[in-house]
C-alpha cells in the first residue's frame, strides 16, 4: 500500500520550532509534553498530538521513554524550517535579491555533459537569451548562505522543461538570474541552474553563463565569490 503522508500546519511548525530552539537540529533532545505545552500555551494532549503529527509526517524522529521522549529533527523537518525562515525574511526585509557567498570548487564534469545536450541547449538559447559555456561554475556555500538560499524558492525562475530521446528521459530544471562577483569584478549574465533531480545538496550551487566564468573572473579553486540572485 502507498505510504500515507500527513500534512502539517502552522501549529505543528510552531512545535517544530521549539524543538529546534532546544537543539533538535544537532541531535536528539529530551522533550516533555508538559514543557512543550506550556511554551505553546496548549494542553499536554495537544502538545503530544502535534509531536505525533510531526513524527508521522517525517519531520521529526522520536524515541519515547518513561519520563518523556527524545526528539530529533529530520532533513525534511529542517527544510520546512528553512522555508519558514525564508518567508519571514521576505516579510521583514522586503528583499527581492538574495546574497550568497561561497568558495569555488571543482566539479565532476556532469554539468558540461548535460548543458551541451540539444534538448537543454535549445531552451537555454530561447529562454535565457544565450548559449551557455559547456560547463558550470561550482560554488560551495557558507553555512549562513545555505540558510539564505532557502529564499530562492520565493523568487521567479526561468523553467527548463524535461525532455526525452530514444534512450532516456531528462528531467526539468529551474534557472535563477544571478550576478557573480569576485575581487571587485562582476559578471552579470549568469543563472543558477537547479535540476529537479540532483545529487548535490543545498550547499552546492551550479552556475551557467555565456563564457567560462573561471577565465572571465580569474577564478581558481578556493576563490571566494559573491552571488546576487535576482527575480528572473
Amino acid at each position: 500500500m502507498p505510504e500515507t503522508v500527513v500534512a502539517v500546519g502552522h501549529d505543528e511548525l510552531a512545535a517544530l520550532k521549539h524543538v529546534a530552539l532546544d537543539g533538535g537540529l544537532a541531535g536528539p533532545v529530551k522533550v516533555s509534553c508538559a514543557g512543550l505545552a506550556e511554551r505553546l500555551d496548549a494542553s499536554n494532549q495537544t502538545a503530544s498530538r502535534r509531536l505525533q503529527r510531526l513524527d508521522e509526517s517525517g519531520l521529526v524522529e522520536r524515541d519515547i521513554v518513561s519520563d518523556g521522549q527524545w526528539v530529533s529533527i529530520t532533513d525534511d523537518g529542517e527544510a520546512a524550517l528553512r522555508q519558514e525562515y525564508a518567508d519571514y525574511r521576505r516579510v521583514f526585509e522586503d528583499d527581492t535579491e538574495l546574497t550568497l557567498t561561497g568558495s569555488v570548487t571543482g566539479g565532476m564534469g556532469e554539468g558540461r555533459h548535460y548543458i551541451s545536450l540539444s534538448g537543454y541547449m535549445e531552451q537555454f538559447e530561447e529562454r535565457l537569451g544565450y548559449e551557455p559555456f559547456a560547463g558550470t561554475l561550482n560554488v560551495e556555500l557558507t553555512d549562513e548562505s545555505v540558510r539564505t538560499r532557502a529564499g530562492m524558492t520565493n523568487l521567479d525562475a526561468v523553467p527548463i522543461d524535461g525532455w526525452e530521446d530514444d534512450e532516456r528521459t531528462f528531467g526539468p530544471a529551474s534557472c535563477y538570474a544571478a550576478t557573480v562577483e569576485h575581487d571587485g569584478a562582476t559578471y552579470e549574465t549568469t543563472h543558477i541552474i537547479v535540476p529537479e533531480r540532483t545529487h548535490h545538496d543545498e550547499r552546492q550551487l551550479e552556475i551557467i553563463a555565456p563564457d567560462k566564468l573561471r577565465d572571465a573572473l580569474g577564478l581558481d579553486d578556493g576563490a571566494t565569490v559573491t552571488v546576487y540572485v535576482e527575480e528572473a
